[in-house]
C-alpha cells in the first residue's frame, strides 16, 4: 500500500468521523476496504483486452478505493482517462483535492441525473463501483419514479418500487459503458433471491454478459458499520452468446476463493435463488414433492405491538384483566430450548416463559360496557398502538389475525453458526399456544390430514423427516444477510425438497398429488 493510500485512508477517517452513523446509514456512505478495493480492480482489469488503454469511471466515488487501487495494480500510462461523481460535498471537497494533481475529473453531482457522453469514445470502458446502499423506503416516491424511468431509458429495465438505489445504478450506467466495457459492482447478494432482484438479474442475463459473481462469505461481513451480505459483479458490455456460461465463486477473497462452480445461463434463467450457487447443485428438476405438498405455510401472528398485546400471567392479573380475552402464545425461539412443546391439561404449553396474547374481537362499546378494567388497558394504547399500521387496517384495531395453533413449526430466522448446525428449527408443538410471525407455521394439507388420523404416530414420524432434511436444501431457498443470519418465507419453505419426510413416511407417496388445494381453513375447523 502506496503513501497515497495512506493519506486517502486518513482521509477516509477523518471525514466519517464527522458524520453519525445514522447520517452515513441515510445516504448508504459505507467505505470499500483497501484489499477488497484492489482485488476487485485486479479481476476486472484482467476482463480487458490485452493491454488495452483505460478510461475508468465510478459512479460513487468517495474518497476513491477504487481509483487508489487501479493506480496501485496499473501501470499509470496504461490509463488514458478517470472519472468520478460525488453527490456529498462533506467527501467531494477534500477528495478532490485529495487527487488534484492526477487525471481524474471528480465532478460533485448525483450521478443518476447527469447525462451520459454521446460519443462512444468519450465513455469508460471500465466502470467500478460500490454504489450507496440505500434502501428502497429511504428514497422519497417522485425520486423513485424519476429513477425508474431512468433507469428503463437507459436498460430496458423497470425495477420494483422495492429495489434498492444500487439497483438503479447498475441500470443506469448501461448508457456510460463503451460496448465491451467491463463492469464491477460490490453489491448487497440479496438482489440474487428477492423479488426485486428479477429485473437486475434479467438484466444481467440478456442485456450484457454477466461474467463472475463471488459471493462473500456471510459470517465474514466486508463492511464494519453495515450487516448485510456483500457480492461482486463483473459484467461486460456486450450480448452473451446462447451457450454462455458464468462463473459462481464463494468464500475466501476473490483472488483466491474457497468454492468454484460453472453455471449456465440456461439454468440462471430458471433459477430463482442464485445464492444457491455455488455451494449448491443445479437443481434437481426430478423432485416431485415440495413441503408446499404436504403443508400449507403461514408466518405467524403479527400483532404490530408485541408489548402492549402480549403479557405474562402476573401482568393481566395486576391490570385485572378478563382471561377470556386472551389465548396462550409461543415466545421467541430463544426461550424455548426444547423442540417438542408439551402441554398441560388446558393446553398451556409447558414452558418456563408462559406468554397470552390479548385478542378481542368485540366492538368499543360493548368493551367498555362488560369489562372496564380491559377497555381502560386499552384506553392507554388509543392513540398510539391505535395507529400503528397493522393496528389502524384492522376493523378492530385490539384483535389478531386469525391463526389456529400449529402441530409444527418452524423458525423464521437464524444463524449458521449455532452450535447444532442447523440455522432452522423444527417444533413439534403438542400445545394450543399460536405464535407470533418469528415463527413459520405449518398446517397439514388434506391427503396429510386423513393420514393422521387413522396414523397417530405419523405427525411424530414426519417430524422427524423434517429434521432429517439437509440444512443446505433449506438455506437454498432462503435468504442470506451478512453476520451468517438466514430468513426463510412462507413461500420459500414451501419450495423445499420434501423427500427426507417420504423416505421417513413412504406410504404417503401412494395418496400424495404434486399440486393440492390449500386447505388452510379446513384444518383450522377440524381444530
Amino acid at each position: 500500500m502506496g503513501g497515497r493510500e495512506e493519506e486517502r485512508l486518513a482521509l477516509q477517517s477523518s471525514l466519517d468521523s464527522q458524520k453519525t452513523q445514522a447520517e452515513r446509514n441515510r445516504l448508504g456512505q459505507f467505505a470499500t476496504p483497501s484489499k477488497l478495493a484492489r482485488d476487485t480492480i485486479h479481476e476486472a482489469v484482467t476482463y480487458l483486452e490485452g493491454t488495452r488503454a483505460i478510461s475508468f469511471m465510478d459512479p460513487a466515488f468517495g474518497t476513491g478505493s477504487f481509483f487508489s487501487a487501479l493506480l496501485d495494480e496499473v501501470p499509470e500510462e496504461r490509463v488514458r482517462a478517470a472519472r468520478g461523481f460525488e453527490i456529498d460535498p462533506h467527501y467531494a471537497g477534500p477528495t478532490k483535492a485529495l487527487w488534484e494533481d492526477t487525471l481524474l475529473d471528480l465532478q460533485l453531482a448525483d450521478f443518476t441525473g447527469v447525462a451520459p457522453p454521446a460519443g462512444e469514445a468519450d465513455k469508460p470502458n471500465l466502470v467500478i463501483c460500490n454504489p450507496p446502499y440505500v434502501r428502497h423506503h429511504h428514497i422519497i416516491n417522485g425520486e423513485k419514479i424519476r429513477l425508474r424511468k431512468t433507469t428503463e431509458d437507459a436498460c430496458g429495465s423497470r425495477l420494483s418500487g422495492l429495489a434498492g438505489l444500487y439497483c438503479y445504478f447498475i441500470g443506469i450506467s448501461h448508457l456510460w459503458m463503451q460496448r465491451g466495457a467491463v463492469g464491477a459492482w460490490l453489491v448487497p447478494s440479496e438482489f440474487m433471491d428477492v423479488n426485486y432482484g428479477q429485473a437486475v438479474k434479467k438484466y444481467l442475463l440478456n442485456r450484457v454478459t454477466l461474467l463472475r459473481i463471488h459471493r462473500f462469505d456471510p459470517n465474514d461481513v466486508q463492511f464494519e458499520d453495515a450487516l448485510v451480505s456483500s457480492a461482486v459483479v463483473f459484467l461486460r458490455n456486450v450480448a452473451p452468446t446462447a451457450d454462455h456460461v458464468v462463473s459462481f465463486t464463494f468464500g475466501g477473497s476473490l483472488r483466491a476463493p474457497k468454492v468454484t462452480r460453472m453455471v449456465t445461463r440456461a439454468t440462471l434463467q430458471n433459477e430463482p435463488k442464485w445464492t444457491r450457487f455455488p455451494l449448491s447443485d443445479v437443481r434437481d428438476e426430478a423432485v416431485h414433492y415440495r413441503l408446499s405438498d404436504l403443508f400449507t405455510v403461514k408466518r405467524g401472528i403479527a400483532t404490530g405491538d408485541n408489548g402492549f398485546f402480549i403479557l405474562t400471567a402476573a401482568e393481566i392479573k395486576q391490570h385485572g384483566l378478563p382471561l377470556s380475552v386472551f389465548r396462550p402464545i409461543l415466545p421467541s425461539p430463544r426461550y424455548v430450548s426444547t423442540d417438542e412443546i408439551e402441554a398441560d391439561e388446558k393446553g398451556n404449553p409447558v414452558l418456563d416463559r408462559q406468554l397470552y396474547l390479548l385478542d378481542c374481537r368485540l366492538p368499543e362499546e360493548e368493551v367498555q360496557r362488560r369489562f372496564p378494567t380491559l377497555w381502560a388497558y386499552l384506553e392507554k394504547g388509543s392513540g398510539t398502538v391505535s395507529e400503528r399500521y397493522l393496528c389502524r387496517s384492522k376493523k378492530v384495531w385490539y384483535s389478531q389475525e386469525r391463526r389456529p395453533p400449529a402441530p409444527i413449526l418452524c423458525t423464521y430466522i437464524g444463524r449458521s453458526d449455532t452450535a447444532r448446525k442447523r440455522p432452522f428449527r423444527f417444533i413439534l408443538n403438542h400445545s394450543k399456544a399460536v405464535a407470533a410471525n418469528v415463527y413459520l407455521l405449518l398446517y397439514p394439507k388434506a391427503t396429510l390430514q386423513r393420514a393422521m388420523r387413522t396414523d397417530k404416530s405419523l405427525l411424530r414420524r414426519i417430524w422427524a423427516g423434517l429434521n432429517d432434511i439437509r440444512p443446505d436444501l433449506v438455506l437454498g431457498e432462503g435468504r442470506t444477510y451478512g453476520g451468517g443470519l438466514h430468513k426463510l418465507e412462507p413461500r420459500e419453505l414451501g419450495s423445499v425438497d420434501a423427500s427426507p419426510i417420504l423416505e421417513v413416511v413412504p406410504e404417503l407417496r401412494a395418496e400424495l398429488a404434486p399440486v393440492q388445494a390449500n386447505m388452510f381453513e379446513s384444518y383450522a375447523t377440524h381444530k
